[in-house]
C-alpha cells in the first residue's frame, strides 16, 4: 500500500513546520549536489527560514557573488551602486539640523535666549509649561497617595500583629501566672545558703579571721566576758 498524498499547503503547526523544513532543506541540498557533480551544472541556492536563517549552496570551486553577477549580466537586471559615504554625510546632517532645533527648543523651556522669541510663542511656551506643571503636580500627588496607601496598610498589619498578641497573652495568662509561681517557690540549694555564709570552717589565716569578722558584725554577735569575781584563794 502506498503513501498517501500531501496536500501541498502551509502547514499550521510550528513544531511540524520546522521539522518539515529540516528534512526536505537537507534533502533539497542533497539533490542540489548530486544535480552540480554529475552535470557540472553551476548552482547557487538560498535559502531563508520562517525564523529568517540563511542556508546556502554554492558550487565547489565558485562563489555565491560569482554566480549573482553573472545571473545580473544574463538577466540584464543590476542592482544599482551607490556611494555610502554621501548617504552617511546626509544623514548626518540631517542629525545634527534636528539637534540643534532641538537644543533651541530646550533653550526657550529654560528662559535661556529668549530675546529673539516672538510675544506669541513666549505666550505658547508659557502655556506648555503651565501643563507640564499641572502633570508634575498630578504625579506628585499620585505617588504621595501611593505611599499614604501603603503606610495605612502597614498600620492595619501592626495593629492586628498586636491584637493577635494581646490575645494570646490573655489566653496563656494563667499558665503564665502558675509558672511564675513555681518559679517563686523553688526551694534554695543548700550549697547557696553555705555560700552566704562564708564563715562556715576554720579560717586559714588571720586575714581571713578579720575578714570573717567584720561579716559576722551585723550580726551582733558578742564574745563572752570572763567573769572576773571569784573566791579567792
Amino acid at each position: 500500500m502506498g503513501r498517501g498524498k500531501i496536500a501541498i499547503r502551509r502547514i499550521e503547526n510550528q513544531t511540524t513546520r520546522q521539522v518539515t523544513f529540516s528534512k526536505r532543506r537537507a534533502g533539497l541540498l542533497k539533490k542540489t549536489h548530486e544535480l552540480s557533480v554529475l552535470c557540472d551544472a553551476q548552482i547557487g541556492l538560498i535559502i531563508f527560514s520562517s525564523t529568517g536563517k540563511l542556508c546556502q549552496y554554492c558550487t565547489e570551486g565558485l562563489r555565491m557573488e560569482q554566480l549573482i553577477e553573472r545571473y545580473q549580466k544574463m538577466s540584464g537586471t543590476r542592482i544599482p551602486e551607490h556611494d555610502s559615504r554621501e548617504q552617511l554625510f546626509g544623514e548626518l546632517a540631517m542629525l545634527r539640523n534636528e539637534t540643534r532645533r532641538l537644543q533651541s527648543n530646550m533653550r526657550r523651556y529654560t528662559g535661556e535666549d529668549t530675546s529673539s522669541i516672538p510675544f506669541e510663542e513666549l505666550d505658547e511656551v508659557e502655556q506648555e509649561l503651565e501643563r507640564s506643571v499641572i502633570k508634575v503636580r498630578d504625579r506628585k500627588n499620585e505617588l504621595l497617595h501611593q505611599q499614604l496607601e501603603n503606610l495605612r496598610r502597614k498600620e492595619r498589619m501592626l495593629e492586628e500583629e498586636n491584637s493577635n498578641m494581646y490575645r494570646w497573652i490573655q489566653e496563656h495568662r494563667v499558665a503564665l501566672e502558675y509558672q511564675q509561681a513555681a518559679m517563686e517557690a523553688k526551694p534554695v540549694e543548700p550549697q547557696q545558703v553555705l555560700d552566704q555564709f562564708p564563715f562556715c570552717g576554720e579560717p586559714s589565716s588571720v586575714l581571713q579571721l578579720s575578714t570573717i569578722s567584720h561579716q559576722i558584725d551585723p550580726y551582733h554577735l558578742q564574745l563572752a566576758q570572763p567573769c572576773l569575781q571569784g573566791s579567792s584563794v
